[in-house]
């Protein structure tokens, strides 16, 4: 059996059909399933049930797809070996991002990344913490961007950086008036939320203790899809929001002026690195991690951990 068959078993197993995974592997359909085939002669197994939709692994095909993945990932290990002592950057860097960081992250680092290493392919996909962690655990990905902590078994945390979170204020509310915030001068009833699966909605329920509230109405009930759309529902209706720091870069002097800073200590988020215990390409993830430290503005470096609100 050779590298390529695990790569296109892999492929398939992740995909769940087989046009989907030649796609990725950039080959044809036949050809993937012409190696399969003869993977599965010289085994003697049958790796995958092809009458289901989507292609599932039969029971043993699960086992040997499980130590295919480590297979490969000793291979990568190697691989990075040899290009490290030839001092060649290198590589596929497959990256998982919750959907509160992506729009504002990822336009800070990726096209200097990129320019700096043209060798080094970034595949990136926007996921909640929940897939994430499942994609990690899997080898369905190399590295994560997202909140922590986790205190997840089997999950290492690497921490970025600490960014603060704020309020974002309609007009027409009396908050609006305030200089600086306290999470009780959140009414809940105005309060624009993220829906269920984000972990941003999690802190800012813990933040305004938004479960002691005994009361709920049209705007509490409602819930976003994006913090963007959180945003908007504030500009063009009644109430609040909460925004991560970085949210605000882009923002225009008219928007800034409806920014309000919460008493110190702010809250924080924890933002990080995450990569599963048997996570390979170590090199490539401390370079993609001094690019991104090196992007993030000074004054969201100098933040401390003194209040991290937990996910």
């Amino acid at each position: 059996m050779t590298f390529v068959q695990l790569q296109y078993i892999i492929a398939v197993d992740t995909f769940r059909h087989f046009a989907s995974a030649a796609k990725h592997c950039f080959v044809s359909q036949p050809t993937l399933s012409m190696q399969i085939h003869k993977a599965e002669e010289e085994l003697g197994v049958k790796i995958f049930d092809r009458s289901k939709q989507p292609v599932i692994a039969t029971e043993l095909g699960a086992e040997l797809i499980e130590q295919a993945r480590k297979i490969i990932a000793e291979k990568n290990v190697l691989d990075e070996m040899v290009h490290r002592k030839k001092g060649m950057i290198t590589g596929e860097l497959k990256i998982a991002i919750i959907p509160t960081l992506a729009p504002y992250l990822l336009p800070l680092f990726v096209q200097q990344f990129t320019d700096k290493y043209p060798l080094v392919r970034l595949v990136i996909n926007e996921l909640t913490t929940e897939h994430i962690l499942a994609q990690l655990r899997s080898g369905k990905v190399d590295m994560a961007i997202l909140v922590t902590p986790l205190l997840e078994p089997g999950i290492k945390e690497h921490v970025l950086f600490y960014e603060e979170l704020l309020a974002y204020v309609s007009k027409k509310n009396a908050a609006y008036k305030k200089t600086y915030m306290l999470p009780q001068d959140i009414d809940p009833d105005k309060l624009w939320l993220l829906e269920e699966g984000h972990c941003f909605r999690s802190q800012i329920v813990n933040l305004c203790e938004l479960r002691k509230a005994g009361k709920e109405s049209g705007h509490f009930e409602y819930e976003a899809g994006s913090i963007e759309t959180l945003r908007r529902m504030v500009d063009m209706n009644d109430g609040i929001t909460i925004l991560p720091e970085l949210a605000t870069l882009g923002m225009t002097q008219k928007q800034l002026n409806q920014i309000r800073y919460f008493k110190r200590p702010a809250p924080m988020r924890e933002v990080s690195i995450v990569v599963h215990r048997d996570f390979v390409k170590k090199r490539l993830i401390e370079i993609l991690r001094e690019e991104i430290i090196a992007s993030i503005p000074e004054k969201t470096l100098a933040n401390k951990n003194k209040y991290v609100i937990p996910v």
